[in-house]
């Protein structure tokens, strides 16, 4: 990987050789960073000669990406998901400029599965056929999903309130599923011990460097079909910490090489049943504490965050805004996406949008600012929560009497 320096670690500085398998720090356990050479990336790729590509997945950022040439590309089209010019909704909210990037278009439905495409290339190139992860419910959905097209077995833990829809993607992809009666901490430590003990590849985000890498595609997209000329601000929902540390490494990026000429701001958006990362960032302090899991968002509800370090400085380097949203404010934004847009979100997934109208209304932006909301998770992976945003359908016998009574606006 002629584009890759190496592994560089978060807390201690380390740099180690970016082989296939590395997890964390030999030193000191923190989590590891790929570092590039922007000089080399520039000499191969510029803006222009991105745009002409015809690869319309996340793969036509190889230069930015640690893949050796000689593996093999996973067969699901994943990336290069839908950006919209939401003008409709910014009227709603009252700001001047936002667009929506729907990643729920993705193959399992998800932005996950960047991070699983990834995982599936660096599981080959390490010679192995078995991964596996602990998952709220996306990254495993996901990975089974990735795995199967590439013919590699996978064995996947959840919590036991995984949301059905989640669990169905899981089985039909043919997972081993283990479902954990307990926490999402309960379940991440159990299948450390099981990856540990078998040998499989860990496609666990905040161990393994490399699924940032494939998270942080969405950042590369965004700012290509924005044309390079960068918005104010990106909101995102924040769980694990994972995916705003990619998404922050893309931009970072896209700046080192020259590509775009500013960073925007990143407005971290948590469930305030749930929040740890946002309430250490805006404590401006590194140190977390946990939390309960209380939320309906499942995909972002962990109190125990295994990449706190990317995400809090995620947020303090691009001098970024800390919002945090109630289940209702989340419901609402489902509600608005849907009704505005005709972009589906499941709760995690419209936690972003919910973000922006709150900061917008505490002050926290600007009314003229430009913004861009990622929907992380289509609404078809919790019906229940979408059913409870949305309401029940009308429900009456076949008879036109009945149908004006309901809908005495058009008697």
């Amino acid at each position: 990987m002629k584009n890759v320096i190496g592994a560089k670690c978060t807390i201690c500085g380390k740099m180690i050789e970016a082989t296939p398998d590395i997890t964390v720090c030999p030193s000191c356990g923190g989590i590891m960073d790929i570092e590039y050479d922007y000089e080399y990336i520039k000499s191969k790729l510029t803006p222009y000669g991105l745009m002409d590509r015809e690869d319309r997945t996340m793969w036509r950022y190889m230069e930015f990406l640690p893949v050796e040439g000689r593996g093999k590309l996973p067969k699901l089209r994943v990336g290069m998901s839908p950006f919209y010019k939401a003008d409709r909704l910014a009227d709603t909210l009252g700001i001047k400029t936002l667009y929506i990037k729907d990643d729920g278009i993705n193959p399992t439905a998800s932005l996950k599965d960047r991070a699983s495409a990834m995982a599936v290339v660096k599981a080959e190139e390490a010679g192995k056929n078995i991964i596996a992860c602990s998952s709220t419910g996306n990254a495993a959905s996901s990975l089974a999903g990735n795995a199967a097209a590439a013919g590699m077995k996978t064995y996947i833990f959840v919590p036991e309130r995984a949301p059905k829809g989640k669990v169905a993607q899981l089985m039909m992809f043919g997972a081993t599923v283990i479902s954990v009666k307990g926490t999402y901490e309960d379940t991440f430590r159990l299948s450390a011990e099981a990856i540990d003990r078998w040998g499989w590849y860990n496609r666990n985000a905040a161990i393994n460097p490399y699924l940032m890498e494939g998270k942080k595609t969405v950042a590369l997209e965004i700012a290509e079909q924005l044309k390079f000329k960068m918005t104010d601000y990106v909101a995102i929902s924040v769980g694990d910490g994972c995916t705003i540390a990619g998404l922050w490494k893309g931009f970072k990026d896209m700046y080192a090489a020259g590509f775009i000429d500013r960073l925007p701001r990143i407005i971290s958006v948590q469930a305030s049943g749930c929040c740890p990362i946002n309430t250490a960032a805006a404590a401006g302090t590194e140190e977390w504490s946990p939390q309960p899991e209380n939320t309906i968002a499942d995909s972002i509800a962990v109190g125990v965050p295994r990449n706190p370090i990317k995400a809090i400085r995620a947020i303090r380097e691009s001098n970024g805004v800390c919002v945090n949203v109630s289940d209702e404010e989340i419901l609402a934004a489902m509600r608005l996406l849907g009704r505005t847009q005709g972009v589906f979100a499941e709760p995690a997934g419209a936690t972003g949008t919910a973000g922006i109208k709150k900061a917008i209304e505490l002050g926290l932006i600007e009314k003229d600012a430009s913004v861009v909301s990622v929907v992380t998770g289509n609404g078809l992976k919790d019906v229940n929560n979408a059913i409870k945003a949305a309401g029940e359908p009308i429900c009456i016998p076949p008879e036109m009497d009945l149908l004006l009574k309901e809908l005495p606006e058009l008697a």
